[in-house]
């Protein structure tokens, strides 16, 4: 009797055993995967992809959605249309989208250090959005990063001439960093603002790059040590962008201020004081007018001529010898 018992008590014990593991496999089974695998199973691959800007671009938040930018130029005559590649095409003055799909979700943007930032009044963006004809305008979405691609030393300031301890190597051409899940379906719509309808642009990215740039008309036709049409193009950014700044080259002339382009009327009339009797004569009707309100023809005499002419050679081959020169001012990122 104790040995039957015994037996039973085993083939109990056995049974319970191998219905606790039969369990515990059950519970295994029915358990999801961790979520690092599910993560590293359905978490896409990624690649980076550019999108350039070179010329006098401002890059700022759009005053209407808090999830685009605008890259915002202005359209002058020293410049050459807006280009676009890999589209290899010229665009007219309008507002234009790209789209970028498959994009990454990013967080706060990074920013290379040299890259010029300033807080621009949404206002004052709206209003250039509103000036028809005056200007590109890009609306994409915000990047990962800010990237600086190439570099020139400045000085900026608020005052001119910027003081020199604010100079450093600003960026030029401005990189938009995002990561993308495929290179295809990038597409520039938008709307001309003259030249009638536009057709949308589908780009094909065999680089990861898209470059929108703004040359000048002239680049270096005649050797300018006083990089004129940089100061002017960055004249004309400013002014679009409704910020007081002012841009200087430690390489060149300290002679080149007089004829920097970025200089008020008023400061140019008493440059003017300088010259002599012959070249007055041959002013435009636009700078004899200056020199009138300022005082300078009246009472004007040839002896005060001769004894300010030493002088007044160099600084009227300054404030009329205008020639081309590269544009490498700065590229402004608007925003806090």
């Amino acid at each position: 009797m104790p040995t039957q018992r015994h037996s039973i008590n085993v083939l109990v014990a056995l049974f319970s055993a191998a219905l606790a593991t039969l369990f515990l496999i059950a519970c295994q089974q029915s358990q999801p995967p961790t979520a690092t695998s599910t993560q590293a199973e359905l978490k896409p691959a990624t690649t980076e992809i550019f999108v350039t800007f070179e010329g006098p671009w401002g890059l700022v938040p759009d005053p209407k959605d808090a999830n685009s930018i605008l890259a915002i130029a202005p359209k002058t005559k020293s410049h050459r249309p807006l280009a676009v590649v890999p589209a290899n095409t010229e665009l007219d003055a309008g507002v234009y989208d790209l789209a970028i799909p498959a994009r990454a979700a990013a967080g706060a943007p990074s920013f290379d250090k040299q890259i010029l930032r300033a807080n621009i009044d949404p206002q004052v963006v709206q209003r250039a959005l509103n000036r028809r004809a005056e200007r590109y305008v890009i609306r994409l979405p915000k990047p990962e990063g800010y990237v600086a691609e190439t570099r020139y030393p400045s000085r900026i300031g608020a005052t001119y001439p910027p003081d020199a301890s604010t100079e450093q190597n600003y960026a030029t051409a401005v990189s938009l960093r995002y990561s993308v899940t495929s290179r295809t379906g990038f597409q520039l719509a938008g709307t001309q603002d003259a030249g009638g309808a536009f057709n949308p642009l589908l780009l094909e990215l065999n680089v990861p790059v898209i470059r929108f740039t703004i040359d000048p008309v002239e680049v270096h036709l005649h050797d300018d040590d006083c990089s004129t049409h940089a100061r002017e193009a960055f004249r004309d950014l400013v002014r679009l962008l409704g910020v007081t700044l002012y841009v200087d080259f430690p390489k060149t002339p300290p002679d080149c201020h007089k004829k920097d382009p970025q200089i008020s009327a008023s400061e140019k009339a008493q440059l003017l004081h300088a010259l002599p009797v012959n070249l007055i004569a041959r002013l435009s009707g636009e700078d004899r007018g200056l020199m009138q309100e300022a005082g300078i023809l009246a009472g004007f005499s040839p002896r005060l001529a001769s004894q300010r002419m030493a002088h007044a050679v160099q600084a009227a081959f300054y404030l009329f010898h205008s020639e081309g020169g590269g544009c490498y001012a700065p590229i402004i990122v608007g925003g806090p």
